[in-house]
């Protein structure tokens, strides 16, 4: 569900609340149990319906964000968003391969209208650090212990449109 309400000439308010289910797809929503050898399973495929996967929960995301028009040729952009990372302490040892355990991202950018009716866009987005200690993540076979995730990221994009 989302709104957009230009709240002045120049100004959009955008928001966005999004429910995601990882519980929906085995591969991510199943746990990671039988992967790394616990519950006796003899069959164990990752993604199979009572196979091994991430063990990711189901999460929202709230999202809002603003944008402003400075001027017919530059349009200028910022948002929040936060989630619940959907990482258990339990599964933190598979999840070394996909740390998901961000929750704050903040973005900006802009988007320049150029003389031959082309854009120029350009995007930064910065997922803050958020780190999830294991509990019990690490399998008696594998030594035994807690695996912990930590994670940041930092992406910047820029793309060219053409308009017709």
């Amino acid at each position: 569900a989302g709104y957009s309400w230009k709240v002045a000439p120049a100004w959009t308010l955008a928001g966005d609340i999004k429910k995601i289910n990882y519980s929906k797809v085995a591969a991510v929503g199943n746990n990671s149990s039988c992967l790394l050898g616990f519950g006796g399973a003899t069959s164990c495929r990752l993604g199979d319906n009572n196979g091994g996967g991430f063990g990711w929960e189901d999460v929202t995301v709230y999202k809002i964000g603003v944008s402003y028009q400075q001027s017919q040729n530059l349009t200028l952009r910022a948002g929040y968003s936060y989630n619940k990372q959907p990482i258990p302490e339990s599964q933190t040892l598979f999840n070394l391969l996909a740390p998901a355990v961000t929750t704050d991202h903040l973005t900006v950018g802009a988007t320049w209208t150029l003389a031959n009716k082309g854009e120029l866009t350009l995007a930064y987005m910065h997922a803050f650090d958020n780190q999830v200690d294991g509990s019990g993540s690490i399998p008696a076979g594998f030594g035994g212990g807690n695996a912990n995730l930590k994670m940041y990221q930092d992406s910047f994009g820029v793309a060219y449109g053409m308009k017709f």
